[in-house]
């Protein structure tokens, strides 16, 4: 690892209070690559070798069962996948790949266990990174449970727009068949429901979304902070 990458993951929220010791021991066998467009980096059903760690460029976690395929979220910097599986050393339940060309920080399985055992900071660290992603699971229940499938695009622009700096035009840069499958409809429901969300406000351009009126979206959607982020 370059001297400029070992301060970049120094300063990550996982690493920055665990000790200088465990640190360059967790950092010794650490590999940062950088992966291209599309490329699958774990599997379903596989024991995890690495802790990974997406520091640029964005993943998506999918599964796949008889034939069908489904995406189960969509992960941008700084977090890890998929924690869980390491820290009990059983096999991933969920397959990762690139959606874009990602920057990815790879520390082998066996070391994170032993530090996490050793450093008690790293290990709270840990924990905090647990209870997160599995806060944003039961929000996506909640958000699949408890609303339609056009309510879920109405909120996912909401928060997207929020995301891209409240500018009320979105730039979509996933594909349609990624975003239908993470919000849990097919592709052709998926143009339906943005059709349907005209009436709110939202117009369709190409690769961009324009709201126009987000009040209306906003009381169409009713956000609330117990399921959205």
């Amino acid at each position: 690892m370059r001297q400029a990458e070992y301060h970049l993951v120094r300063a990550l929220p996982l690493f920055e209070n665990v000790s200088e010791k465990y640190f360059d021991e967790l950092m010794g066998s650490a590999l940062m690559q950088r992966f291209p467009q599309g490329l699958t980096l774990i599997r379903e059903g596989e024991l995890p070798d690495f802790l990974h760690i997406v520091v640029e460029g964005s993943v998506e976690l999918f599964a796949s069962h008889d034939g069908h395929e489904t995406v189960l979220d969509i992960l941008e910097p700084v977090t890890t996948f998929i924690l869980a599986a390491v820290i009990r050393d059983e096999v991933y339940l969920k397959s990762a790949r690139t959606l874009t060309p990602a920057q990815i920080l790879m520390i082998p399985a066996p070391g994170v266990r032993g530090v996490f055992d050793r450093d008690a900071a790293f290990a709270r660290a840990l924990v905090n990174e647990l209870a997160l992603r599995y806060r944003c699971v039961v929000r996506s229940l909640k958000n699949e449970k408890l609303r339609n499938s056009k309510e879920r695009l109405a909120n996912w622009i909401l928060q997207e727009d929020a995301h891209q700096g409240n500018k009320r035009q979105i730039t979509l840069a996933i594909d349609k068949q990624t975003l239908a499958s993470r919000l849990g409809m097919a592709p052709e429901n998926l143009s339906r429901n943005l059709a349907k969300l005209s009436k709110y406000g939202v117009t369709k351009s190409g690769t961009t979304l324009i709201i126009d009126d987000i009040a209306a979206l906003r009381q169409f959607a009713k956000p609330n902070g117990l399921i959205d982020q």
